[in-house]
């Protein structure tokens, strides 16, 4: 059964040519199959469980990844505004580990938007706590 969130995550990601992605891709069998609710306030968020195959370190989750699904919050913060956009400078601070088994909480927002160009953050948080955090600029397509 696909819920309305993965149907909305589903039409996002095809409407903006993110169907093959691997976070949020419908049409990826390897896609995390993240999908994005609009947090208020213009933020999104969603929650992700880890799990090993997405291992750095022993029992703890990839810097890599962790980039990734930064990254791909504030992209889908910017879907919901209806804006295409591409990551031109993307800067993270992890400030702690995450375990392999951890469900984490990510949520982004728009901080300045003077198109073709859009600054955003994004915050990564296990069990109600900051762990990671990013800031991004990115460039609008078309």
């Amino acid at each position: 059964m696909i819920t309305e969130g993965a149907r909305h995550a589903a039409t996002v990601s095809a409407r903006n040519d993110h169907s093959r992605c691997m976070l949020c891709g419908n049409q990826n069998p390897r896609s995390l199959n993240l999908s994005f609710q609009a947090a208020g306030d213009g933020a999104v968020a969603t929650r992700f469980q880890a799990h090993a195959d997405l291992q750095g370190y022993g029992d703890i989750l990839h810097g890599g990844v962790i980039a990734s699904l930064l990254d791909a919050a504030m992209t889908h913060c910017l879907f919901h505004r209806g804006v295409q956009a591409v990551t031109g400078d993307l800067h993270v601070r992890y400030l702690q580990s995450v375990p392999c088994d951890a469900a984490v909480d990510i949520k982004a927002w728009v901080l300045a938007a003077k198109p073709p160009l859009h600054r955003l953050r994004a915050e990564l948080f296990v069990a109600g706590s900051i762990v990671a955090w990013a800031e991004a600029k990115f460039l609008q397509r078309r």
